[in-house]
């Protein structure tokens, strides 16, 4: 049977692999609708068109895509995600980046449709609120780190489980001594990933991989303390899983999100030929190493924000967008954008101690830390 999909963001790079399953695989899905900012509004005609989708959602060049796209209904505005995340479907696949996703992430689930999540800021900016919820199967990972961990804890028994290891491609720094002088354009230089502006700057100051720890503890109901990352620069074992007798099994798979994204769409069955699989005719050398806090502090600043919880994760998320579209702009340096993040962590500590209650809470308590996290850059600069 054919599964209906609904897609998030479909020009981002996410959306657009999304996309290219589909038309891979036309015997397996089809698209109801797609939504994206409108910045591409050629693309998103093309899109609508090739899917012969019934519903568009943009937030710019409404007027231009309802042109190219007659008896198509086009939903216009900030809400028109959370809007037509509702529609009924087999799997919406949320694939915007930023906190701006939750809205649609909570609408999805609240309409009982199942969730392909590859926006992390919905867990990280309003976790309790998207676990209680989401009912069992309906919230499903996107994120390469995660779908191996729940491809590895597929049949497991989460008491036998001692941690949970994320790998780390290190980013174009990891070995760079001098991360003052980073520009913009080898920040968005990753070396084995291709992937969006953000999450391809929060790859190289590792805060990515601090958003995927505070991810992980909500998706798969893990302490914090039992939540690792190492670094793996070949970016072929996605994240492991040790469990208590001592073994430890590992997803393995080229650098390519086709395939964690083919995982959610299809599960509980596979899609074939969704990637390349690993050349075991050739040989491979895998390394891992520990993380250096000292030069990446982002990975304790994240574990620090999801231990004590409440509203801090949410502070963590907004203060790090500021941060990051600071540097895009070249209002701040790359070592910044931490120290902008840990200084607005600093500052919030004790207003942030309320968990929030709902999509209010969380944007009330986002916008505080942009506030907060913009007068940081304003001083930056002076």
């Amino acid at each position: 049977m054919t599964r209906q999909l609904i897609i998030l963001g479909s020009t981002g790079s996410i959306g657009v692999q999304a996309l290219e399953i589909v038309a891979a695989n036309p015997d397996r899905f089809t698209v109801l609708a797609i939504t994206s900012a409108g910045s591409q509004p050629d693309l998103v005609i093309e899109q609508a068109r090739k899917f012969k989708v019934k519903v568009v959602g943009v937030t710019k060049n409404a007027d231009q895509i309802r042109a190219g796209l007659p008896g198509v209904q086009v939903i216009d505005g900030p809400n028109a995600s959370t809007e037509i995340a509702t529609i009924s479907c087999d799997v919406v696949l949320n694939a915007i980046t930023g906190s701006i996703g939750l809205a649609p992430t909570l609408a999805a689930l609240d309409a009982d449709n199942r969730v392909a999540l590859a926006n992390k800021e919905s867990l990280v900016a309003g976790g309790d609120i998207v676990t209680s919820r989401a009912k069992s199967d309906q919230l499903l990972p996107v994120d390469s780190e995660h779908s191996a961990l729940w491809q590895a804890l597929i049949g497991e028994k989460k008491s036998q489980v001692s941690k949970l290891v994320l790998t780390a491609s290190g980013g174009p720094f990891r070995d760079r001594s001098d991360l003052e002088s980073v520009t913009v354009a080898e920040a968005l230089n990753h070396p084995t990933w291709e992937m969006g502006p953000v999450v391809t700057i929060n790859s190289a100051t590792l805060m990515n991989k601090g958003l995927e720890i505070i991810e992980a503890h909500y998706l798969f109901d893990i302490p914090y303390s039992k939540i690792e990352a190492v670094i793996h620069p070949q970016s072929v074992i996605h994240s492991m899983v040790e469990f208590d007798d001592g073994s430890t099994i590992a997803q393995a798979s080229p650098p390519n999100m086709k395939g964690p994204i083919s995982f959610a769409l299809g599960y509980p069955d596979r899609v074939k030929g969704a990637m390349p699989p690993v050349d075991w005719t050739q040989s491979h050398s895998w390394s891992f190493a520990p993380i250096d806090v000292a030069r990446f502090p982002a990975i304790s600043l994240a574990r620090h924000c999801g231990e004590i919880g409440k509203g801090l994760p949410a502070v963590f998320n907004a203060a790090n967008e500021v941060a990051v579209q600071a540097f895009v702009d070249g209002n701040i340096s790359f070592p910044q954008i931490v120290k902008t993040v840990s200084a607005v962590v600093e500052k919030m500590s004790a207003s942030a101690l309320t968990a929030p209650r709902d999509l209010a809470d969380v944007s009330a308590i986002e916008e505080d830390a942009r506030q907060v996290a913009s007068s940081e850059v304003a001083r930056a600069r002076a």
